[in-house]
């Protein structure tokens, strides 16, 4: 079993550069499947999901080469399998993109339900399933599997009862060869919808719209490969800045977008650390103990789902009291407990968490419940007194680069270690 294992009570000083990103990487490589062609993408990150995405496409017939650790070359030219397979999708929730992008391709998809972060109750894909049916296409679920089949997908005018970023991208990749125009309303507006229609576009896609709520996709006959780079990643960007303000260090992170930082951004001034926004780079530092807020996720522009337990760990910290209320996700508080483990005063009170500062953490061995709630555990380790041990680490590994010789660089102290399997956080509760 690994683990990291922190020491605490280190500042974090220095710079850190933000990598691709990886919610925008895993609707973009997808989308490769819409052509038979070649592309080059770069800011790539290497991590866990883009690999395992990268091994569904080579499995599906691609050729897959490194260039560079950040770049990736794909042909797609000699795709010859429209099926995905359960044991290539049981840790990946955006294996669902090959759905659209298959169904767009072809008008037959395949694919083995999703898996990914369990946030302790279902993710339903149900609005995904509604804009294929739109489009045309006649859905169906055997032993595990989704099969999507269109005698030719039609486009389509199609509202979305929820915001919802997983569906919004799908039924883009559907929609972008469909005979005819789709307008998606209620469409969800967060950077890597921008990046990926982008990409599209860069592809020879017709979309207009993107990063509003009215996206409309005038179908193509023919797409082509493209050289492609990715955004900065806004969440790993964030959880570094949470970082700084925490740790009362200072903290430089590079390739970055400042502006799709800015509800990030606007928070942590609320509790009083310093930010300054460069072309490029971000600048978060504390001066002294900080103040708590009130934080509510919203879909983009609001405050993002993605960084709410990293800011909750910032929030034990603060002077006062904080509410945190999450309206996107049921159930994303299940690592509050872990939290409490350290020395948290925290209660939850259904969709949010009351948050009552203290100025101490001890360190504990905790486990990474989710993506996210790992990134949190890694800021509470680092700023807790004592070490800190955190199991369940492939939770982290699937969204995060170098995560330790990033902190490392720092200041942090921090580390991957091997442990005995009866040495678990669960068997010593």
């Amino acid at each position: 079993m690994e683990k990291f294992v922190i020491k605490g009570g280190k500042a974090l000083f220095g710079e850190i550069n933000v990598s691709g990103a990886k919610n925008a990487a895993v609707a973009i490589l997808p989308a490769t499947l819409l052509a038979k062609d070649v592309f080059v993408i770069e800011n790539v990150p290497d991590i866990r999901d883009i690999n395992s995405m990268l091994q569904i496409l080579e499995e599906m017939g691609a050729k897959v080469n490194y260039i560079t650790r950040s770049t990736v070359r794909i042909d797609t030219r000699h795709i010859d399998s429209k099926a995905v397979p359960y044991e290539l999708t049981k840790n990946l929730r955006a294996s669902y993109y090959l759905i659209g992008a298959l169904l767009g391709m072809y008008s037959n998809a395949k694919v083995a339900m999703p898996g990914g972060c369990n946030f302790g109750g279902v993710r339903p894909i149900d609005l995904h399933l509604k804009g294929f049916s739109a489009l045309g296409a006649v859905i169906s679920t055997e032993g595990g599997m989704i099969m999507a089949k269109a005698p030719g997908l039609v486009g389509a005018s199609i509202y979305f009862d929820k915001v919802s970023v997983g569906a919004t991208i799908n039924v883009m990749l559907a929609a972008v060869k469909a005979r005819g125009v789709t307008v998606l309303e209620n469409a969800a507006r967060e950077p890597h919808i921008v990046d990926l229609a982008n990409f599209l576009n860069l592809m020879g896609a017709n979309i207009k719209g993107a990063g509003t709520d009215v996206i409309k996709i005038e179908g193509v006959s023919d797409l082509h490969g493209c050289d492609y780079s990715i955004i900065p990643d806004q969440i790993e960007a964030g959880t570094y800045m949470v970082a700084a303000a925490a740790t009362q260090g200072d903290l430089t992170i590079k390739n970055v977008i400042p502006k799709h930082l800015e509800p990030i951004s606007a928070k942590l001034r609320e509790c009083g650390a310093i930010v300054e926004e460069y072309d490029d780079a971000i600048r978060v530092y504390a001066t002294g103990r900080l103040h708590g807020c009130n934080i509510k996720t919203m879909p983009h522009p609001g405050f993002p789902t993605d960084m709410q337990p990293q800011f909750t760990v910032l929030l034990a910290l603060c002077e006062g009291i904080s509410i945190v209320t999450d309206s996107v996700w049921d159930n994303r508080f299940r690592y509050v407990d872990q939290l409490t483990r350290m020395g948290a005063q925290i209660q939850i009170e259904g969709k949010a968490a009351i948050v009552q500062g203290s100025a101490v953490l001890k360190g504990a061995p905790v486990r990474a419940d989710d993506l996210r709630a790992g990134a949190a555990m890694i800021i509470a380790g680092l700023c807790a007194k004592g070490t800190t041990e955190i199991e369940d680490i492939i939770h982290i590994d699937r969204g995060y680069e170098d995560v330790i010789p990033k902190l490392t660089a720092v200041g942090a102290t921090i580390a991957r270690r091997e442990f005995p399997d009866d040495n678990s956080v669960a068997k010593r509760a």
